[in-house]
């Protein structure tokens, strides 16, 4: 994992210096040591690293699409000429395990534009506010959902 985060590091920085190395070594080895510490355990360091590293890739590209899908929809809703917004307050609950997958699913919903996560309760409960109703469709029943179960049975 650290060589994979250290590659994409020299890609994305499109030149190769001596202080992008290093600090992308530094990088490198800090992610990598935050994602052994918070999402591998014990038995599961050898068996499904390569896995449960490749869904959570997954993820983040799902989230980046789910970002750009909420900007180009709260856009439309500014440019409206007749502004008919409902921002309303939604609640819902997950059945996720983990809380460390709620967590990373309110965040992602706050990520998102034209949505907030006020309040997030042990028992996995949403409080989620929506600049309009039309934002809260499927909220509860997202691909976010599906993939962090999929994600815990790993």
């Amino acid at each position: 994992m650290f060589l994979l985060l250290l590659v994409l590091w020299i890609v994305f920085n499109g030149k190769l210096t001596t202080e992008i190395f290093i600090f992308g070594i530094v990088i490198s080895f800090f992610l990598t040591m935050f994602f052994k510490k918070f999402f591998y355990r014990e038995e599961d360091r050898t068996k499904n690293i390569f896995k449960k590293t490749l869904m959570l890739c997954e993820y983040f590209i799902l989230l980046i699409y789910e970002i750009i899908k909420a900007n180009i929809s709260v856009f439309s809703i500014i440019l409206k000429e007749n502004i008919d917004i409902e921002p309303c307050f939604c609640y819902f609950k997950t059945n996720l395990k983990q809380q460390k997958s709620r967590i990373l699913l309110a965040n992602s919903i706050t990520l998102t534009p034209g949505t907030i996560t006020v309040e997030l309760n042990e028992k996995g409960e949403y409080k989620v506010h929506c600049l309009d109703k039309s934002l809260y469709n499927g909220i509860n029943n997202s691909t976010f959902v599906e993939l962090l179960r999929k994600i815990e049975e790993v």
